[in-house]
Formats: C-alpha cells, structure tokens, sequence
C-alpha cells in the first residue's frame, strides 16, 4: 500500500511539474516570437478591419463565414490612398543661370551666320555652399562745416560673442545641420576641412552651439508657457545616449518632450526619468491633465497634488495587444476592434471639424458605451485567470489596468465637454467669445478671484479637457 501511495504521488508530482515546464515553455516561446517580430517583423502596428475579422475567426475555429462577418464601413482615413499628382519636375521658384552654347562654326566666323531660332532643355544643378570672409568696413566722418566736432562711426552690428568669429550664417548652418540633418559635430569638423579647407576644432563648435542655445532662450520660454499654461499635455520621454567624460563609455540620458493636441512642442534633456525630473519639465505650479503611459513617475508626480490628473495613452494600450494577437487571436483581436472604434469616432470628428458641443455628444453617446464595454472585458479577463501574468495578453491587461482611477477619468472626460482652442472651429469661437465677452475683462475678474478659487477653476477646465487617442512623441508615439 505505501508503495503504491508513493508512486501516485510521485506521478502528481511529475505531472504538476510537467504542466509547470509547458508553461514555461509557452511563455518562453512568447517572449523568442516578440524578440523575432520586433528584430525582424514590420514596424507598422496598423490593422485593417479584414485582419481583424481573420483574426476572430482563427480564434474561432475558422467556422464564421464570409458572408456572416459584419460590414464595416471605412472612413476616407481607412479607404486606399489614391495616388498622388505627380509634382513638378523642375520648381519655377528656382533661380535660372542661363549658359548659351554656339556651334564650332558660328563661334569662328560669327559674321557669315544668322540666328533663325534656338532650342532650351534645362537641368537641375546644384553649387556646393562655401565659406567666405565677411569684411566689415566702418568708415569714419567729420563734419564739414564743424571740423572741431568728434568723428562718427556706425556701430558693430550685435553678435552673440564679443570678437567672435563665426557670423550669423555659419552658427545657423551648424545648428541646422546637428538637429535637422542629424550631422553631429565631430563629422561637421570632419565635413568642413575636406569640402572647404578650413579647420574648426571640436572644442569651438559646442562652445557656438552653447552661445546659440542661450540666444534662443527667450523664443524657448514662450514655447513652454503656452503648451502649459493650457491645462493639458502629453508627455513622453525618449532614451539617448550621451557622453560623459571621465566614465570611459557613454551614459544614458532622457530627452523629455511636451506637446499640446494641434499647438506646440518643446523639449528638456534631463539625465534620469526620475519624478523630479517632471517638476523641472513641468514645474511645481502646473495643475491639470498629465497624458502619458503607465511609467511609476509620473503617479508619483500626480501624488503631489490634487489638480494634477492623469490620462492615459490608447496607442500604448493598444500597442500591447497587438504583440500578443498571434497567441489569443480571439480575446486580443476583439479588443484590438474595440480600440479600432474609438480611432474611427476621433478620426470622424477630426474630418467634420466638430466643434464642443458635437464633440461631447458624439463621445458620450459613442465612445463611453466602447470605454466601458472595454474595461469590463478587462476586468473579466483578469479574474477569470485564463491567461498567465507572464503572457503576452497577461502583461496587457495587467497594463491596461495598472491605474484604476484613468478608467474612470476616461470615463469622464469621454462625456465632457472639449476647451481646448485646438478643437474649436472660428465659428465656434466666435459664439463663445460673444457668451464669454472680452478677454481683458475675463483677466480682470481671474486676477480679483481668490486663488482657491482659481485653482478650482483651473481644475474644472482640466477635467473637461478630452482625451485623444495617443500622445506624441518623436517623438513618442503618433497618432
């Protein structure tokens, strides 16, 4: 008897271990196929509704039917793009240098010749810039009748260092080549001797580019002010190596960027992605919506206040279900569809140009019912515990609904009312300026308010600003 007690128990033992290395084994395959689609696979996370639909009927058994699938209607964003007119070959805004070429004969004896006509083809030519040496000339005067009286002289016109050297033109060359043509400036130190002969030492360049960085200050504050001063931003950051002398290798430092829906965006290099680096991008006294995705600081920097509110981001949601479409085809692929609805209500608002008040009907009638009917699902996954935590799926859902509080500010702000100037047609603007008076006299009554109850209003504007489906980021995600 206790050895046949000894082998069945043994035997569970062995098939509890079985079952715990297939898991393994699945999950371990999950993790091999994402490292090969994201080396590998395509970049694009598009999905048509004809994949979506392959999608729930794989998970089906392949049992649906064409003929049962729903029609689904594309919007002129989801129907293929015609192509294009093709452009000018030539631009009519180019300079045209003009070169005449004679035959042989008429150059030697031009007089026994007579122009009947002439042919023209062009080309497009190219001159490489080129350095040269801006000589200031000053010139000094007396006055004629009163030759006692001092000399003048026309001041230097302003630059960015006393006695400096480079010019206006060479500083925004080099800047323009560093951020917008990507040439660091060890390569234009290397460019500039082979092209042009001339030498410019490493050490002078970034001296130059710190001299145009401070000139540009004060266009960089006014950027900043705006995109906060409006209650909500989007925020990501972005990982980029940088060197740091004394370490013998580079580090890792985070370009943090900032954007409002349809206004401006601005940038700030911090070394870390800690939570006080938010207080620098942002600062201490910002109060409103925080779009972004589930990173732990920026919950600890909404800790800091009550007006502080965060909104999430669906592309970073939607992102993690679309790498486990190919494990649960079925339970991703409807959430997939899910996510795809609200895309196809902004995408529509966005083409009619919808005002508020269009915009809030839409969303509480259309997107709420889609948001709720999505949280639910979640909900129901992560109870039923179908799905490993380690999985692909698991580790979405598990994002999905890492900060309960969004869902409801979701919820919220999916039914509210849009304030936002990005949003508002000038028709739109126009009634609200004639509901609201005069922005002066709106200035007036906001600085006599006491600050309690500025600080209520600026959170009441804040909830009322509407969530868009993905933040952007370089940056960050696009939508």
């Amino acid at each position: 008897m206790t050895s046949a007690s000894d082998a069945t128990n043994e035997l569970t033992l062995l098939r509890e271990l079985v079952s715990t290395l297939q898991q393994e084994n699945a999950l371990l395959r999950q993790k091999v196929e994402a490292l090969i689609r994201r080396v590998f696979g395509s970049s694009s996370e598009r999905l048509d509704p004809a994949q979506l639909e392959l999608l729930l009927q794989l998970a089906s058994g392949g049992k649906a039917s064409v003929t049962e699938a729903p029609r689904v209607e594309l919007t002129s964003a989801e129907l293929p793009r015609s192509r294009k007119a093709r452009a000018q070959r030539l631009p009519e805004n180019l300079p045209v240098v003009e070169q005449v070429i004679d035959p042989e004969p008429v150059k030697t004896q031009p007089e026994q010749w007579r122009l009947i006509g002439q042919e023209v083809s062009e080309q497009l030519d190219y001159e490489p810039a080129r350095f040269l040496r801006r000589r200031l000339i000053r010139r000094k005067y007396v006055h004629t009748s009163d030759p006692d009286r001092a000399p003048i002289i026309a001041p230097l016109p302003e630059k960015l260092q006393e006695r400096g050297v480079a010019g206006s033109g060479l500083l925004a060359h080099i800047v323009v080549s560093k951020y917008c043509d990507h040439l660091p400036l060890y390569r234009q130190e290397q460019i500039f001797p082979q092209l042009h002969k001339i030498n410019l030492p490493r050490q002078t360049l970034p001296r130059w580019m710190e001299l145009c960085a401070d000139w540009l200050q004060p266009k960089y504050e006014p950027i900043r002010t705006g995109v906060l001063d409006e209650g909500y931003v989007q925020v990501d950051e972005t990982p980029i190596a940088y060197l740091a002398p004394g370490n013998g290798q580079t580090k890792q430092g985070y370009l943090w960027t900032c954007s409002r829906p349809g206004g401006d965006v601005f940038y700030r290099w911090e070394t870390s992605r800690a939570a006080t680096c938010l207080v620098n991008v942002l600062g201490r006294e910002f109060q409103g919506v925080v779009q972004c995705d589930g990173y732990r600081a920026y919950r600890a920097f909404a800790e800091r206040s009550q007006e502080i509110n965060l909104s999430g981001c669906w592309a970073h949601v939607r992102r993690k279900f679309h790498e486990a479409r190919e494990q649960t085809p079925g339970r991703a692929g409807w959430i997939l569809r899910q996510i795809q609805h609200l895309y196809r209500i902004e995408a529509q608002l966005r083409e009619t140009k919808a005002g508020p008040a269009l915009r809030q009907s839409e969303r509480s009638h259309q997107s709420r019912p889609i948001v709720e009917r999505l949280r639910k699902m979640l909900l129901l996954c992560k109870s039923s515990r179908r799905h490993l935590p380690q999985s692909l799926l698991g580790q979405a859902i598990d994002y999905a609904l890492a900060n309960g509080p969004r869902w409801k500010f979701i919820s919220r702000t999916a039914a509210s009312r849009s304030t936002t100037t990005s949003s508002r047609t000038p028709s739109d603007r126009r009634r609200l300026g004639k509901r609201t008076g005069s922005s002066s006299a709106k200035r007036e009554r906001a600085s006599a308010a006491p600050s309690s109850t500025r600080s209520s209003r600026a959170a009441g504007a804040a909830r009322s600003i509407p969530t868009p489906t993905c933040a952007t980021s370089s940056t960050a995600c696009r939508t």
